[in-house]
């Protein structure tokens, strides 16, 4: 049995004292919840107070991205080794919006994965299509190309999670009903599997676009759905406990 985990991406939202405020909220809310995972995804700024504020609980910190590098002149960027120290154990690879607007490519998001892993970090990869990918009927061969390019090389998966996550439903309103959502589920299941063997079988596939907790129950109910990776329902303590009393509720 595949455990579940809840990733809370807050993207670029929340100063420190507004992240601490957060993550106190959510911690108390989890404390008796015993199974599954919870992740924080805070912006850069505010990773080492988060990281203070949730020692002691069962609450894993995340990275929003980070290069490929281990160190040197790359301003700007930072390093898997610096998001060790500061507390994090994952760190998210190839959102849409990292592709969209800071261009990211497939190789890209191929050499994260790599140094993520190689330096302990367990990445959550992100795939997807746009709406106008969907419109043309060709969703299948676009995550395809996401996952095979995303994992070329990559001989273990015990510490990658895959996070599923339809363009055309981020930030919009639009879910993903659960029938659409588990087809692809099943086809990223598919082409680990053809990877992977049966280890497939334990790798977390996510699902990230308008998650709420009004939909959430129907959709964690897929068989190939493990989880969620969570945007704006996670900047408010109401919101993201709600979506993790669910999915622990049917998982």
């Amino acid at each position: 049995m595949r455990e579940w985990i809840v990733a809370g991406n807050w993207k670029m939202h929340n100063t420190i004292q507004e992240s601490v405020a957060l993550t106190k909220a959510i911690v108390d809310g989890v404390r008796t919840i015993k199974k599954g995972e919870v992740v924080l995804a805070p912006p850069y700024t505010a990773l080492d107070r988060v990281s203070e504020t949730i020692k002691c609980s069962h609450v894993a910190l995340a990275a929003q991205n980070m290069f490929y590098e281990d160190k040197g002149a790359y301003t700007g960027e930072v390093s898997p080794g610096m998001l060790k120290d500061i507390g994090c154990t994952y760190v998210i690879i190839g959102h849409s919006e990292r592709r969209k607007y800071f261009h990211e490519q497939d190789k890209d998001v191929n050499l994260k994965v790599k140094k993520a892993l190689s330096a302990g970090l367990k990445p959550i990869m992100c795939a997807g299509e746009t709406d106008d990918e969907r419109v043309k009927g060709i969703t299948q061969s676009i995550v395809d190309r996401q996952i095979n390019l995303g994992l070329s090389g990559v001989e273990k998966t015990d510490n990658v999670v895959i996070a599923y996550e339809p363009v055309w439903a981020i930030g919009t309103g639009k879910v993903a009903t659960p029938a659409q959502a588990q087809e692809v589920h099943a086809f990223i299941r598919s082409i680990l599997k053809d990877l992977y063997g049966s280890a497939a079988n334990d790798i977390r596939i996510l699902y990230g676009g308008s998650v709420t907790k009004d939909n959430i129950g129907e959709l964690i109910t897929m068989e190939d759905i493990d989880g969620a990776l969570v945007g704006g329902a996670s900047l408010k303590p109401d919101g993201f406990l709600g979506i993790i009393q669910k999915i622990a509720e049917k998982k």
